[in-house]
């Protein structure tokens, strides 16, 4: 099973890269993770976002440790919500600081 990350690009890209470097179409992966092939489409795309439970069967599907794709996710999050506000990346050390005070406050 894949630990590391797998880029630079969106989740959304990196599964499209999956999906084609195992020479599957986008009907035989919906299948396979349980959902439409229209909306397999989108997240490629980048046009929606997949939920929890698509990204664990995703994971479980391409054989990618679940909390990578997690980390993907979530980073596409900050960059989108970055980008949206004009934020620098004084912003992300802010946020950095805050997730050690509160994991240390919870203790």
């Amino acid at each position: 099973m894949r630990t590391t990350t797998i880029g630079v690009a969106s989740l959304g890209e990196q599964i499209r890269t999956l999906r084609e470097q195992a020479k599957l179409s986008l009907r035989e992966v919906a299948g396979e993770i349980g959902i439409d092939t229209s909306l397999l489409g989108k997240i490629e795309r980048n046009e929606r976002q997949p939920t929890k439970e698509q990204i664990k069967q995703m994971s479980f599907f391409f054989k990618i440790n679940e909390k990578v794709l997690m980390k993907e996710f979530l980073s596409d999050q900050f960059a989108y919500k970055m980008i949206e506000e004009e934020a620098d990346i004084d912003t992300l050390r802010v946020a950095e600081a805050k997730i050690s005070f509160y994991k240390k406050s919870k203790r």
